[in-house]
């Protein structure tokens, strides 16, 4: 058992560009470091002003502005790792004002590989230190919880990928009488490997719910909690670890009267001010010593982490500051709740479970030994119950033993306590009821004679069921026997030379009057659905688009802020992936090199067996040359190995570039579809009267010249007339059988295309609103 408090760091998040930044000192020279926030005093609060200008606070480490997510990793989320790999509980949980830096420090950055958080980084090593230990066989599971307005989703649910919030599974709290939390819906999903963490990390990093609000663009609006678990056995042991390890990404607290939000932003708010006042609640009274009761079921969250506060686990605390002036009265209430967070005691201890199925190898195997050597000392082999011949010979014995009038004869049974006991209870039987015996052999004969004639009807009611059954089936026999004569009489009567109906195919009235109403139908089929479509880019589509869409799509994505950020990885990518090919062409000539150097070693010891084959005389001694060619072996592996842990490097690199520039993409992608539905609200709204008359269509001038290929029987003349101008023509331009009307609505340069169809309509003018708005971004107005 280790007891200790919980460790208690701080964090100072670098100064924005705009940001003014607040006095603070930090102090590393005492035993514990110390943070020193200063507050000057306002001279507009009047000349008398008792309010404290100086806060210090202590913590076990502070790292300043310009500390790197390396140095982070080692010196907080290190120690608890290698104390879950050896069997016990772990909690790192990060605490702030929201736009703090906590899910940066949990998570990390998406941009430079070099930003990593605590959770990827943890999961480097501790696969990492899997590998190298041998001795032990371990599995590895991983589970990610979100907990947004008080209720619990499940991230990492493998029906519901990347879908919304409202279709993830909910997680309900169930409790048992031990009082230990279960967590109902949450999945744990298997992960034996690094690469497979990462994938699953990044599947519920989509997944989760984030805003954008006044204080942080790409704000947490819920409490995460990363869950890795981890069982280890030793080959041959009955003796099971099992550890988890929680990091959690709490959402950030918020004044909403300073950030002025509202709406769904600010019920969020709500809720996660509730929950983390909530904690603060439970903190307080795990710091009171003589408190009995501990509020852990207010809150989903508190109820989760109650191993992870004052019980079972090693836990740990980062207190996330933003020291600008605007906000040091939120880092000064931070660090007050990190001191009395290190005042709360966990009593960590050693999970260590019995695993069943051996532990019942190992008693069945106890107890066959206790058999056999119960057996060699007595001589016989025991069966569990005792036979009936022995029951027989044990009532006979009891009956001598009970008529004789001896007072000194005794009942000898031997020394098997079976015997022993069937005596004793036959005996208590006999006291008890003196008639028992005798009522028992008539209930006996009752009871035999009323078993043989329930027996004997149930074989007389089995037999007439039989009876029965072949009756039905000779009947049937003699039906079908009957139709069979039947039909075969009907053919032998019939001719072999029968008429055969013949049937011509006929062809409708309808068609057969009307056939160039007919033709002009299908002509005007043809050519609505030569007209482009134009669909939203949804995940109902499967994300397909249209050319406009496409065009409009490229353009948002150059103006969008992660286009450098893509770029950026594109090419850092490209350059690790030349680099791992580099290694690659390098690492098989280092292996084609000690290759050859082994054949010549084999070819150069043939040389000398045969040499001291034809002078057997000849002492052998060490060979020269042989000796050199192993030093420039070991030489070369020494430089294989080299090479391989870099290219081993540079794969791990590689896999996370990957997934961070799919992580940016699929924001992209978003963000466009948002952007592309409320264009097409506004032109919805902004929709142009249609043509009611259902041969008629308003096209547009560019869609008809690309769908002349659909009515080879138009003329010239009508080929001729698209071209021309539609105020000529009276808005109207003629195109085989089905009659095409343009009609141009008013203060606008280009005629509107109205195809009839509502969605197609809606999906045309959203392209044309769209491609206007980009081109008036371009400075190129209506061009």
């Amino acid at each position: 058992m280790v007891k200790e408090t919980i460790r208690v760091y701080a964090r100072v998040k670098p100064l924005g560009r705009r940001q003014q930044a607040g006095s603070y000192s930090v102090d590393n020279e005492e035993p514990l470091p110390s943070l020193e926030i200063t507050v000057p005093r306002d001279l507009t609060d009047g000349f008398i002003n008792n309010k404290r200008e100086s806060y210090r606070f202590k913590f076990q480490k502070i790292f300043d502005q310009e500390a790197k997510q390396d140095v982070i990793f080692d010196s907080i989320a290190k120690p608890v790792a290698e104390c879950v790999l050896a069997g016990y509980n772990g909690t790192i949980f990060a605490y702030g004002q929201t736009g703090s830096g906590k899910t940066f420090t949990i998570t990390g950055g998406a941009e430079r590989y070099s930003d990593r958080g605590i959770i990827p980084r943890t999961l480097s090593y501790i696969f990492d230190q899997l590998q190298k230990d041998s001795s032990k066989v371990y599995t590895t599971h991983v589970s990610y919880l979100e907990i947004y307005n008080e209720c619990g989703y499940d991230l990492l649910d493998p029906r519901h990928e990347a879908s919304r919030m409202e279709d993830l599974p909910k997680v309900t709290i169930m409790e048992d009488s031990d009082q230990n939390i279960h967590l109902k819906n949450l999945s744990l999903q298997q992960a034996t490997n690094e690469e497979e963490a990462l994938n699953l990390l990044f599947l519920g990093d989509t997944n989760r719910m984030i805003a954008e609000t006044p204080m942080n663009q790409a704000s947490s609006r819920s409490h995460c909690i990363f869950t890795i678990h981890i069982s280890s056995k030793e080959p041959g042991s009955a003796t099971i670890h099992r550890s988890k390890l929680h990091l959690v990404d709490l959402a950030g607290s918020e004044r909403v009267a300073k950030t002025g939000i509202g709406g769904h932003l600010l019920t969020e708010a709500k809720y996660i001010n509730l929950s983390l006042h909530y904690l603060e609640q439970v903190i307080i009274a795990l710091a009171e010593k003589n408190r009995s009761h501990i509020p852990y079921r207010n809150s989903m969250m508190t109820s989760v982490l109650r191993d992870s506060l004052g019980g079972n686990c090693m836990t740990t605390m980062i207190s996330t500051l933003a020291m600008d002036k605007r906000n040091i009265d939120e880092s000064i209430s931070t660090c007050r709740f990190a001191q009395r967070v290190a005042l709360i005691k966990n009593e960590a201890v050693l999970n260590e479970e019995i695993d069943p199925r051996l532990m019942i190898v190992q008693l069945r195997k106890e107890i066959q030994d206790l058999k056999d050597e119960l057996a060699l000392v007595t001589g016989k082999q025991r069966a569990s119950e005792l036979s009936q011949e022995e029951l027989l010979q044990l009532d006979e014995l009891i009956d001598t033993f009970l008529k004789d009038n001896d007072p000194d004869s005794s009942l000898d049974v031997g020394a098997d306590m079976r015997k022993i006991k069937y005596c004793f209870v036959h005996m208590k039987q006999i006291i008890n009821h003196p008639m028992t015996s005798d009522q028992k052999l008539i209930s006996q004969d009752i009871s035999e004679e009323k078993n043989s004639n329930e027996e004997v009807e149930k074989l007389k009611g089995l037999l007439q069921q039989r009876d029965n059954e072949i009756n039905i089936l000779v009947t049937m026999l003699k039906k079908e026997k009957k139709k069979a004569r039947d039909a075969l009489s009907r053919l032998n009567a019939t001719s072999p030379g029968s008429a055969v109906l013949e049937q011509s195919p006929s062809m409708s009235l309808e068609e057969s009057q009307s056939p160039s109403r007919c033709f002009s139908l299908k002509e005007a089929k043809d050519f609505s659905s030569s007209i482009p479509r134009l669909p939203l880019l949804s995940r109902a589509t499967g994300g397909k688009m249209s050319l406009g869409c496409q065009e409009a799509f490229e353009v948002f994505k150059r103006d969008h802020a992660d286009c450098i950020t893509i770029e950026d990885n594109k090419q850092l990518l490209k350059q690790r992936f030349d680099e791992a090919k580099c290694l690659g062409v390098k690492l098989n000539e280092v292996r084609n090199k000690i290759n050859c150097l082994k054949g010549k070693i084999i070819q150069r010891q043939i040389q000398r067996a045969a040499l001291a084959v034809s002078n057997p005389s000849e002492e052998l001694t060490s060979d020269p040359v042989e000796e050199n060619l192993r030093m420039q072996i070991e030489d070369e592996k020494k430089s294989y190995e080299t090479v391989y842990s870099r290219f081993k490097g540079l794969r791990v690199e590689i896999e996370h570039l990957q997934l961070l520039m799919e992580k940016v993409k699929m924001k992209l992608q978003k963000d466009f579809e948002v952007w592309w539905s409320e264009e097409a609200k506004k032109c919805q709204q902004e929709k142009p009267e249609m043509v009611t008359s259902p041969n008629n269509a308003t096209v547009y001038p560019q869609f008809i010249r690309s769908s002349q290929h659909l009515s080879p029987n138009s003329s010239s003349d009508s080929r001729d007339s698209l071209y021309e101008d539609p105020a000529v023509k009276n808005n109207s331009t003629t195109f085989g059988n089905p009659t095409l009307k343009t009609r141009t609505p008013p203060n606008s340069g280009t005629s509107i295309p109205l195809t009839g169809d509502s969605q197609a309509d809606a999906d045309i003018l959203a392209f044309i609103k769209a491609r206007q708005n980009i081109l008036q971004k371009k400075g190129l107005g209506n061009k």
